[in-house]
């Protein structure tokens, strides 16, 4: 069921092929200090809705929840639990029921990555992911142990979630609107390499636009600021592909970033769809500093 394969990934981590030009591309060597960005540890909640469905064949309603749960500091590494739970209805008496959960660690310094997800289907197993990725000087060795066990290697300029955030955040502080990235996070069936591309709109003041949802709650998100944030996955491709015509994103994923890593007001576009995510808890844990 295609609505099925779709809710598998709702939450994944986009190229416009027209605005390379324009791109700001950082190789992996130059990443930014991992004591110039906090990312704050936290527990959020978001509930998720249809809000546009195209096509003939479009989807009839979607109702789900996603569980984002992030620690760790520069020098433990950052690990996120991570569930989403989202049920698709097609309008022809049919749902899927589709059940995401995974854990990823990544170090400090982006250079190991670690990842295990298993996705259900009304409660049956459909899949599971198991394995790691290592930085070197030259490229990045990944191995897998689930669905079957299998090497390969990805570009050295390939970045890691956490890292891909934290590139965001550095960006936004320094004006920049545009980035440019193959991002590698151990989705699908762990041998997915994406091509992103992260549009920064313009800063939203500590003050600004005050919050309506669980994130005016929390005073201290009050007093930073935050920025519009879209970014969009797309299939690699070889050259001639890429000088063929733009490419389509498979999908795209907006949302506010705040300075420490928050993010609220989720939109996450697909083909056929749209689906908005609300937070609705959001809990910040005490950090760990780091020795």
């Amino acid at each position: 069921m295609k609505t099925f394969k779709v809710a598998k990934r709702l939450i994944l981590p986009v190229l416009a092929f027209g605005l390379a030009a324009t791109a700001v591309y950082q190789p992996a060597a130059a990443a930014p200090a991992a004591d110039t960005v906090f990312l704050a540890p936290h527990r959020a909640v978001y509930d998720l809705k249809l809000t546009k469905s195209r096509g003939s064949r479009g989807i009839e309603a979607v109702r789900g929840r996603i569980l984002y749960d992030f620690s760790g500091n520069a020098c433990d590494g950052y690990e996120l639990q991570f569930r989403q739970v989202s049920e698709l209805d097609s309008g022809e008496g049919k749902t899927a029921l589709s059940d995401m959960r995974s854990t990823t660690w990544e170090d400090g310094n982006a250079k190991v990555f670690r990842f295990n997800s298993k996705n259900l289907r009304d409660d049956k197993q459909t899949d599971a992911v198991d394995g790691h990725a290592d930085r070197n000087g030259k490229t990045v060795a990944v191995s897998l142990s689930k669905p079957k066990e299998t090497t390969f290697t990805v570009p050295v300029s390939a970045v890691f979630p956490t890292e891909h955030m934290r590139r965001i955040i550095v960006a936004a502080r320094e004006g920049k609107s545009i980035l440019e990235f193959p991002v590698y996070d151990g989705s699908e069936t762990g041998e997915k390499l994406y091509s992103t591309l992260t549009v920064i709109g313009r800063a939203i003041a500590p003050g600004s636009k005050p919050p309506d949802d669980a994130a005016a709650k929390i005073p201290e998100l009050a007093k930073l600021t935050r920025w519009p944030v879209t970014i969009s996955y797309f299939e690699q491709q070889d050259e001639a592909a890429q000088r063929s015509g733009e490419q389509t994103p498979v999908y795209s994923l907006g949302f506010e970033l705040y300075e420490n890593g928050i993010s609220r007001a989720l939109v996450l576009d697909y083909t056929d769809f749209t689906i908005k995510g609300e937070m609705t808890s959001l809990e910040l844990k005490k950090p760990k500093p780091c020795p």
